[in-house]
């Protein structure tokens, strides 16, 4: 099953390079809000060391761009522009399933909504280069550096342990947000009843 192709790369090398990049994410997120917070922050939303947002994100700016891999306009253009369209989508349902978004760029200037922002904008299409010029070799090294047999052992062992801790705090995010809502509608029951 993870010798099969997609988008012309096995499964199994697209696994670990979700896995990385997603690892990676959440250092650079941890790193770059706890500088802003003056104090550690796991910027993650799960307990363990992932944030599975800049895994997806990064490989699909690297899979719908790798054909413009020499072409650093295009690059940084296109990254920006589907690092933004993707952050949108990921607002828009985190609203539609949990009533709130998880980041707010409201302080930020050239801000839409407090959802989106020049500044990470401009930050994505110069992440595209990054990524293009040396991230991804550093993240193919890092996947090759291990045998086939252990990094199925070690993707299947992450995934279920990463699948679990998310599990978990969807179910608690969940929970919150429907209690909070029961919350609004019994004070507006007191209301009408008043």
């Amino acid at each position: 099953m993870l010798t099969r192709e997609l988008l012309g790369t096995d499964l199994y090398h697209i696994v670990h390079w979700f896995l990385v990049y997603s690892f990676l994410g959440w250092i650079a997120e941890s790193i770059y809000m706890s500088i802003c917070n003056k104090k550690p922050t796991n910027r993650g939303f799960m307990t363990g060391p992932f944030c599975p947002i800049y895994g997806f994100g990064a490989l699909s700016v690297y899979f719908i761009l790798r054909p413009y891999s020499r072409n650093y306009i295009v690059l940084y253009l296109g990254g920006a522009l589907l690092a933004t369209i993707f952050e949108y989508l990921v607002a828009r349902l985190m609203q539609f399933i949990f009533g709130s978004v998880w980041w707010d760029y409201n302080d930020k200037p050239f801000n839409y909504k407090g959802i989106l922002c020049l500044e990470s904008t401009l930050g994505w299409g110069l992440y595209t280069i990054l990524m293009f010029g040396f991230l991804q070799k550093f993240v193919v090294r890092i996947v090759d550096s291990y045998s086939y047999r252990r990094g199925v052992l070690f993707g299947n062992v992450i995934i279920v342990i990463v699948a679990f801790d998310m599990s978990v705090h969807l179910i608690r995010e969940k929970k919150e947000t429907l209690s909070e809502g029961f919350d609004v509608i019994k004070e507006r029951w007191k209301d009408i009843r008043s």
